[in-house]
């Protein structure tokens, strides 16, 4: 009985479920700087992709998925760098704080 509950495919769903509940809190927690919040965001897409790899290929899938995934992932963060530059170069900091609708 105690053999199934530390099955090592159950340690990893757990492991993978803490660091995605821990990425999510640090993303609703710190919202003051821009740079934090893009780095809890690609660490949420890293996990998720390392979820759904696995996913993927305990069912004996094609990993393509997997590679798509990764591309998009990759134009988010060009994207969310491109933005955080610009509001670096325009505000000279990165708080979210002093940023209004108007100004954009």
């Amino acid at each position: 009985m105690l053999n199934y509950f530390i099955n090592m495919d159950n340690v990893f769903y757990l492991f993978v479920s803490i660091m995605f509940i821990s990425g999510l809190s640090v993303f609703c927690s710190m919202r003051k700087h821009l740079l934090l919040t893009l780095l809890s965001l690609e660490f949420l897409v890293l996990i998720l992709f390392l979820s759904f790899f696995s996913f993927l290929s305990s069912f004996g899938h094609e990993n393509y998925f997997g590679l798509i995934f990764l591309t998009f992932s990759v134009c988010e963060g060009a994207l969310g760098l491109s933005i955080l530059v610009s509001m670096i170069r325009s505000h000279g900091n990165d708080n979210i704080s002093s940023l209004s609708a108007l100004v954009w």
